[in-house]
């Protein structure tokens, strides 16, 4: 157990931890070593979402997986999955516009689990019918609905991991929030890795690189690797191909044939390069073959 002494430094079973976020402080007693380790999905009522946590509970008998999303009771398809994997699964509230919940999901996290060795941000929007229209030319550009894309697509993602630095007097004190110091913990305990990973999901056209097609402009900033060398996790994007769900839909009469992917198919080339990942892939952009897209 950890306490404060009276010199306010970290205690661990009679031995000084400076550091209570430490891997050997954390791992040396009151942490349990999940065998097959624990992943987390952010956005996982359906789509590839649900797909991530279906293939991550059904590809191996060991290994926990946390499955977030804005309505759990609403979620029918992660509720079957509860129904077969009570003893691996969790579901957790977890709306991106709301901070709150985004702290109380890290909470849950920590407390049952103490860290996590693999977080897939699945969650993103489109087009909402009567709210929000994907931008195609600049003159579609608005206001609202480029903050509302921004603050899901791309400010959700970062505030789920976020490290936040703030000033206090003269000097800089970095406190990390939310799934950053599970991550940090985890790395690669109970997994063949020897770090953690965060898998942004994201789009082509997410790449200013290489999007040939133009528009969709708001989706042009999608978070990329915000991770740091000095820590145990890698931070890649990931474009699942056009796939076969209700965010594609609407687009799909101009999908080349053979190239509109099911969600099984997609999620398990995605997996494959997640499970494969190196530390020197930090902050690359990989599409669901494996090849690298320039930012």
């Amino acid at each position: 157990m950890m306490k404060l002494n009276s010199f306010g430094q970290w205690v661990l079973m009679g031995r000084r931890c400076l550091n209570p976020f430490s891997r050997a402080c954390m791992f040396s007693s009151a942490v349990k070593q999940w065998e097959g380790g624990v992943s987390m999905v952010q956005g996982a009522s359906r789509g590839i979402g649900l797909e991530f946590v279906r293939q991550l509970l059904e590809k191996s008998d060991k290994g926990r997986v946390v499955a977030t999303c804005r309505n759990p009771k609403g979620a029918t398809g992660l509720l079957e999955l509860k129904n077969r994997f009570a003893d691996r699964l969790d579901i957790h509230q977890l709306d991106l516009t709301i901070d709150r919940t985004i702290e109380e999901a890290a909470k849950s996290v920590k407390d049952k689990y103490g860290y996590l060795n693999l977080l897939v941000n699945a969650s993103g929007i489109l087009s909402i019918p009567n709210v929000l229209q994907p931008e195609t030319t600049l003159n579609k550009l608005q206001r609202e609905s480029l903050l509302l894309t921004y603050e899901v697509n791309a400010i959700g993602p970062i505030l789920v991991v976020k490290q936040l630095i703030v000033e206090n007097f003269s000097a800089h004190y970095l406190h990390e929030k939310h799934m950053w110091p599970l991550l940090k913990v985890g790395g690669g305990t109970g997994t063949d890795r020897d770090h953690a990973i965060v898998a942004n999901i994201s789009a082509r056209v997410g790449s200013i690189g290489d999007n040939g097609l133009g528009g969709w402009h708001s989706d042009e900033d999608r978070v990329g690797g915000i991770c740091t060398q000095k820590d145990p996790i890698v931070c890649i994007l990931l474009h699942p191909g056009t796939v076969d769900t209700d965010l594609s839909r609407p687009f799909q009469s101009n999908v080349p044939e053979g190239k509109l992917f099911t969600k099984e198919f997609s999620v398990q080339k995605l997996l494959s390069i997640i499970m494969n990942a190196k530390k020197s892939d930090n902050g690359k952009f990989f599409a669901w073959d494996g090849q690298e897209i320039p930012w």
